[in-house]
């Protein structure tokens, strides 16, 4: 059986993953943590239930933490870029757990919310910061965001974002940032448009390709049907 001992992530991240209850990796982040941990770039073909937040998460972690640097005025190390809030929220929730031990920081900013308290938080800078590209591009092209520093870039559900329409604001937003960065894109299907986008922006990157742990057995579909007493009385005949 394979533990997240295995994978060379230092104590911290083990112990935060124990605490959490975690102590099998699923395949992708079998597959993905050992190169991205050697900052290699990568493709990734998951869906929602694969772990694959864990497999980007957890190495930006461990290697952030073994370089620290002094956090600079609106700075940030790593952008995480998701299409919803829901998923922009779960995904910095994801980070603040397995870091837990480590002295990183972590923030998510989306729409929909007062702009005001995100501002003031990304004032001292940020290690991580998880966000959907609209708020994304409002904060960062009124200087609230500085990027020279970004080490780490990765695109989560980018299908779901080209669906979305937010095709134009991820060119803009790859236009800014450092050319010389670790990159990372998971989609769960690869239309033309984001084989072109990853093609774009990632160098030589590892391909992982791995499909949703099953909660229940495959090619069973599972049914509740209520039968009226009348109806179950004949049944029973």
């Amino acid at each position: 059986m394979t533990h997240f001992s295995s994978l060379s992530l230092i104590d911290p991240l083990v112990r935060a993953l124990e605490a959490e209850g975690y102590t099998k990796p699923t395949p992708i982040q079998q597959q993905a943590i050992p190169y991205l941990l050697q900052g290699r770039d990568l493709l990734g073909f998951a869906q929602t239930g694969t772990g694959k937040t864990a497999a980007f998460s957890l190495p930006i972690l461990q290697r952030m933490s073994n370089l620290p640097k002094k956090r600079k005025p609106n700075a940030i190390r790593a952008l995480i870029l998701a299409p919803t809030r829901e998923l922009a929220a779960q995904i910095a929730d994801s980070f603040k757990a397995y870091g837990q031990y480590l002295e990183l920081t972590t923030l998510a900013i989306f729409g929909g919310v007062g702009r005001g308290k995100q501002i003031t938080d990304l004032a001292n800078g940020i290690d991580i910061l998880v966000a959907t590209p609209g708020r994304f591009l409002d904060l960062a092209n009124e200087n609230h965001i500085v990027l020279k520093d970004l080490e780490f870039f990765v695109l989560d559900e980018a299908d779901q974002m080209f669906d979305m329409g937010f095709i134009h604001d991820l060119r803009k937003i790859v236009k800014m940032i450092p050319t010389k960065r670790q990159t990372l894109l998971f989609s769960a299907t690869m239309p033309t448009d984001i084989a072109n986008l990853a093609n774009t922006i990632l160098d030589n990157p590892i391909k992982v390709e791995v499909t949703p742990i099953a909660t229940t057995a495959e090619k069973i579909d599972q049914r509740v049907i209520f039968v009226e007493q009348q109806n179950k009385n004949a049944l029973l005949k």
